[in-house]
């Protein structure tokens, strides 16, 4: 049963005072390595395993990795952080929650598929605003242990969907902060999403399922707070992949709004053609990576002063697949914008990400 795309009557965006991103780290894998943005992330692995016997004991590995790195690039004692916000595709999330044994931090665990790193930015700003002192956002995904979760064994060598995309492998943690440290963009607001079912059944097809999700808020965003896409100069969507961001620009098309403009989507921008991953990318770390190893670095260095970060998720697992169930999807809304920036002297964001 589909769900009423029309935008809410009832305002759904969020405002912060004092919010600063201040540090990012980005893990990748050896497939993200290979792709086109290879260089822009903080570490990278030579192979799946990471040194483990199990893809599941890498993806815990990786996120530990993440942590400590983000720790060393900020210059923070794990004293210092007052709570960690984050998941991961895994079962009950045992990658993070795992990962977060070796931590003195307090944890809240979260899920909202590959929306969760918008998800923890979300809450971890909310907290920060009122309450915390330094908040960790973080969000990871695995290829090899997704893929045998959610599809098929990978000893099986199923043929994949001209339409399916690419589990990223990665792991991107953000530092959230009240403390405002020397061009750290600041977290403005945010627009909660909705889930939206608009009917989609084919699991090969997530960005079909999650676009309607990120037009509804999107439009509800512009709503709220009555700006339009000439206000920033990049709108980045989390991982509709290609099919899906085309949907996304024909849908917001339709309500006048032009997206072809400075409009990118993490997932579409990670690989090359020839890497075969046909739709792109997806999973949870594909915006963490993106956001913590780009658009930090072009918002610190003044090439971009306002952003729109929409993550997209498909709530679905293989249980509501296998008994036909359609595939409700969500998409949570992140304003940021580098204040000590003239907006002028900002170049084209999207040709650095597409």
């Amino acid at each position: 049963m589909g769900t009423n795309i029309e935008t809410s009557l009832k305002k759904r965006t969020i405002y912060f005072d004092r919010v600063f991103w201040q540090e990012g780290f980005a893990l990748a894998g050896p497939k993200e390595l290979k792709g086109k943005l290879g260089d822009k992330f903080d570490f990278t692995l030579i192979n799946d395993k990471f040194d483990q016997d199990t893809f599941e004991k890498a993806e815990r590995k990786m996120f530990e990795t993440a942590l400590d790195g983000l720790l060393a690039k900020s210059k923070k004692l794990p004293i210092e952080i007052d709570v960690v916000l984050g998941g991961d595709l895994l079962n009950q999330c045992v990658s993070t929650s795992f990962a977060m044994r070796k931590s003195s931090a307090s944890f809240l665990g979260l899920y909202n598929a590959c929306g969760t790193y918008a998800e923890s930015m979300i809450l971890g700003a909310a907290l920060v605003d009122k309450f915390l002192d330094n908040a960790v956002c973080v969000s990871g995904s695995h290829f090899s242990s997704a893929e045998r979760q959610y599809r098929y064994p990978l000893e099986l060598g199923v043929l994949r969907s001209p339409m399916t995309q690419w589990t990223c492998t990665g792991v991107g943690c953000s530092l959230l902060s009240r403390e405002k440290s020397e061009n750290a963009p600041r977290i403005v607001s945010a627009t909660m999403g909705r889930v939206i079912d608009f009917g989609i059944k084919d699991v090969n097809n997530m960005g079909a399922a999650m676009a309607p999700a990120a037009k509804d808020t999107l439009s509800q965003y512009f709503l709220d707070t009555g700006k339009t896409p000439d206000d920033f100069d990049l709108i980045l969507t989390g991982d509709l992949g290609k099919l899906g961001k085309d949907i996304l620009i024909d849908l917001m098309e339709r309500e006048g709004v032009d997206l072809t403009k400075n409009y990118a989507d993490c997932g579409a921008a990670l690989y090359y053609e020839k890497q075969k991953t046909y739709q792109g990318g997806s999973g949870a770390a594909c915006s963490a990576i993106v956001a913590n190893g780009i658009v930090l670095d072009n918002l610190r260095k003044g090439q971009m002063k306002n952003v729109l970060l929409i993550g997209t998720g498909a709530l679905m697992s293989p249980l509501t697949a296998f008994q036909g169930e359609s595939i409700p999807s969500i998409a949570h809304c992140i304003e940021i914008c580098a204040e000590n920036i003239d907006s002028e002297g900002t170049q084209n964001a999207v040709a650095d990400i597409s």
